[in-house]
């Protein structure tokens, strides 16, 4: 099959399920079934080469060893197609045997669809599903990892696009997630995080732009953690499916219980990669007052507002040496009054290297503008004392109800990004100091504007004048009119 084929193909599963069930929930159901139906073809697959090395020895072709994912006979695909009642029961079933024959890799990857409601998903409904499926072979052979895993990435982006509201749950806009990733270069060897990490994006964009410039990328460490089940699910499954086999993510509430400890501590990471909720309300403040992990570096945040609360997070978990990181945030993180203080202390400590201002419209059902905070513990010397503020507010392309940045637009801003530059109306380079006097405020606006000048604007009096003589012509107009009423 071709890319197009593939996609329209694995489409075809969801449009099966319209009218049953809400949009927002196919994911539940459509990425479990295909990694299941993928996973039992690439099985068969293995299982055929080695009897073939074997001669047929079928005990040997059997041996683990051959095998990613062990499924046991009971489990397989072809087994709960062959079953046409209870099909959900046969499947959650099924499911779960695959989790126990593989407890290090795949515990818990099916999530928690409710396979048994028939009131949801009757039996035809569930047969039609698994026939859809059983029209091509999933296996290494017809649809290598590069293939599925951009079929994969379009699914997640169809179900952003189908359920509204839940998608922001799951997907950020990809053409910021490269633009994120070009500008952290994660390199061979380094460790990468995400700590509220969806679907997987950002952390599997690292290892796929490590492959695109033909540099070993099975040694990246990827780790992430996230709180919903299905989602931190789909994440797992997003790396299988791309070929990515050295990863850890794990399901949880980053702030209430971060997943990944080292000697009592937070483990420390070389990138950070995070695009967080948003101005959460309901979180343990008083907890994070004391936190065991230090992560109240520069205060503890407001009640309504969890955002530094993730920021100190995130700084708490970089490597001391050479950890940097790049978080997507609402603009008001950079100005808000309520923050302003650990602000303050995070330009004072030296760590915030660039600001850089998005358009709008990169967000599902979202017309807000967003901006990007990067930070860097190991600031080059050129760049101590220094943040580099950005406005590429118009590096957009405006596309109906959403947006995304084109190739030129992301070229742009991570060039200036790198050469650390002033240029009129888009970037300038702002002393900490000047940032400090005006109480910490890294508000874009303050320092830069992208507004276009024109050489041949009038001057204050000729506008007004201008004003003036408008007015008087009005004013001469309506009494006209009043006369021609009366």
């Amino acid at each position: 099959m071709t890319q197009q084929q593939l996609e329209k193909y694995l489409w075809g599963a969801a449009t099966a399920l319209r009218g049953t069930i809400d949009a927002g929930d196919y994911k539940q159901y459509i990425f479990p079934l295909l990694f299941f139906k993928r996973i039992c073809d690439v099985y068969d697959e293995e299982f055929e080469k080695a009897l073939l090395e074997s001669d047929g020895d079928l005990e040997y072709a059997a041996f683990a060893e051959h095998h990613h994912f062990i499924v046991p006979e009971q489990a397989h695909w072809k087994t709960v197609r062959e079953t046409t009642v209870n099909v959900g029961m046969a499947i959650q079933e099924a499911m779960r045997e695959i989790e126990k024959a593989n407890p290090e890799t795949l515990f818990g990857i099916f999530g928690d669809a409710s396979w048994t409601n028939k009131d949801r998903l009757s039996d035809a409904t569930l047969t039609n599903l698994i026939e859809h499926f059983s029209q091509h072979q999933l296996n290494l052979k017809n649809v290598p990892d590069d293939q599925l895993g951009n079929a994969y990435e379009y699914l997640i982006k169809e179900f952003a696009d189908d359920s509204g509201h839940t998608a922001a749950e799951f997907y950020t806009n990809r053409t910021v997630v490269k633009l994120m990733t070009m500008i952290m270069d994660p390199q061979p060897g380094e460790s990468v995080y995400d700590p509220t990490c969806g679907s997987g994006g950002l952390l599997l964009n690292c290892a796929l732009h490590l492959k695109e410039e033909g540099k070993e990328y099975r040694t990246l460490k990827l780790y992430g953690q996230e709180i919903n089940l299905i989602t931190s699910a789909i994440a797992r499954m997003n790396m299988f499916m791309h070929g990515i086999e050295e990863f850890q993510i794990a399901r949880g509430d980053t702030l209430a219980q971060p997943a990944f400890i080292e000697n009592d501590e937070l483990k420390k990471f070389n990138v950070i990669l995070a695009n967080p909720p948003y101005s959460i309300k309901a979180w343990d403040r008083k907890s994070f007052e004391t936190d065991p992990y230090g992560r109240n570096l520069w205060g503890t945040p407001p009640q309504g507002c969890a955002d530094y609360a993730f920021q100190q997070h995130i700084q708490k978990s970089l490597n001391t040496d050479n950890g940097r990181s790049i978080s997507l945030w609402p603009h008001g993180i950079l100005f808000r009054d309520s923050e302003a203080e650990m602000r303050r202390k995070m330009v004072e400590q030296d760590l915030v290297e660039c600001v850089i201002g998005l358009g709008p419209n990169l967000f599902y059902n979202s017309p807000m503008e967003a901006c990007l905070l990067i930070t860097n513990n190991n600031k080059p010397k050129e760049r101590k004392g220094k943040v580099l503020i950005m406005n590429a507010l118009k590096e957009v392309k405006q596309e109906k109800n959403i947006a995304y940045l084109e190739k030129k637009h992301i070229n742009r801003i991570y060039n200036t990004y790198k050469s650390f530059t002033d240029e009129g109306g888009f970037s300038k380079i702002v002393l900490n100091q000047t940032i400090l006097e005006n109480k910490g405020s890294l508000n874009i606006a303050q320092y830069i504007s992208n507004v276009v000048t024109d050489e041949n604007k009038m001057s204050f009096d000729d506008t007004y004048s201008n004003w003036e003589t408008n007015s008087e012509k009005l004013k001469n107009s309506m009494n006209e009119l009043f006369q021609i009423l009366k």
